[in-house]
């Protein structure tokens, strides 16, 4: 995947592949030796299941390795980014 700048990807909606509307980004969770982003954080949709995705407080982290695209979404492949 090419790079993204992070000031470009915040509050893009984030969706799966299977078109399940996640939630927004709201902040990113990067490596700081590297600058490679670890983790998305997501503010779900309000009637988003989040019992299988990791939580901080009241948003879910989503795996930056598990997004396929970003364009006008930010597309991420839900087996990917559960926990179970």
């Amino acid at each position: 995947m090419s790079k993204e700048f992070a000031k470009n990807l915040f509050n893009k909606q984030v969706m799966a592949t299977d078109g399940t509307e996640i939630g927004t980004l709201s902040n990113v969770v990067v490596e700081i030796k590297g600058g490679n982003i670890i983790d998305m954080v997501v503010a779900p949709n309000v009637n988003l299941d989040t019992s299988r995705y990791r939580k901080a407080d009241n948003f879910i982290l989503i795996p930056f390795d598990s997004v396929s695209a970003i364009k006008d979404y930010i597309i991420i492949d839900k087996m990917k980014a559960k926990t179970s």
